[in-house]
């Protein structure tokens, strides 16, 4: 089995396109489809033939291209069952615990609901990788449009729990921004601090800031420390329920 490549480009203000490639099977699928144009042209640079798209969930900057790339490529779309009737054009629809085979990979599915009521993510577990949408961001977290934030605890978890050298595949630039939250919550975390520093040296280069790595989330990214002495010391929630920490540090990510 060849090793998966994955190509990264930017769409839209803020989004980011991939390319998910098996060199053997000729297997090429494109995680969500935020914008036709990039993707076609993504697809001809590197000279891959989509064979899949797969949808994260159902928001337009996610499934909005699925018809016209589907058109120009004769392509399936895989995408979660929770939103089926919301996402255009899917033919197989997924859920907890689903697997199935992309070119010899073995893909695992997560029902992470939080951001939207069905979203999912993908697991590669063969290749240490994630695809996980808007359910996690780098030092971020989607925000609760229609779940609680109970429900989407309970999804960080699910990621939390995968291998720390995961490569995690976020969907937006959302990292420098996120980065300011961040140190506004846990300013005692050096790493967080350093790390901050390591981003804006980045973004002032014009580099991208995704994939992260699940390890270094699980460190530095305060949606994930919910059971952070220093994180609950600052929003004065000393052992506190983690559900109540997270609401609470969502709450005020949602008014910085």
């Amino acid at each position: 089995m060849a090793d998966l490549q994955i190509h990264q480009f930017p769409c839209l203000s803020d989004n980011y396109g991939f390319l998910a490639h098996d060199a053997d099977s000729g297997v090429t699928a494109c995680i969500d489809t935020p914008e036709v144009g990039p993707i076609l042209q993504a697809l001809d640079a590197t000279g891959w033939s989509l064979t899949h798209i797969l949808n994260t969930h159902w928001h337009p900057d996610h499934a909005g291209g699925n018809l016209a790339i589907q058109e120009k490529t004769g392509c399936e779309i895989f995408g979660p069952l929770a939103e089926q009737e919301r996402i255009p054009g899917i033919e197989r629809a997924l859920g907890d615990g689903d697997v199935f085979d992309l070119g010899g990979h073995e893909v695992r599915v997560f029902d992470v609901p939080g951001h939207t009521a069905g979203h999912i993510a993908y697991w590669l577990p063969a290749d240490g990788v994630a695809f996980v949408g808007d359910t996690l961001f780098a030092l971020g977290c989607g925000r609760l449009f229609e779940g609680t934030a109970a429900q989407m605890w309970h999804s960080l978890q699910k990621l939390m729990a995968l291998p720390p050298e995961t490569r995690v595949y976020c969907a937006h630039e959302y990292t420098q921004a996120n980065a300011r939250f961040a140190l506004s919550v846990d300013p005692r975390n050096a790493e967080l601090v350093a790390r901050a520093e390591a981003i804006d040296a980045a973004r002032d280069q014009g580099e991208p800031t995704v994939p992260t790595t699940l390890g270094l989330e699980l460190r530095t990214n305060p949606f994930l420390r919910a059971e952070a002495r220093s994180l609950q010391e600052t929003l004065g929630l000393v052992g506190a329920d983690p559900v109540e920490v997270f609401a609470e540090t969502r709450a005020r990510k949602d008014r910085f």
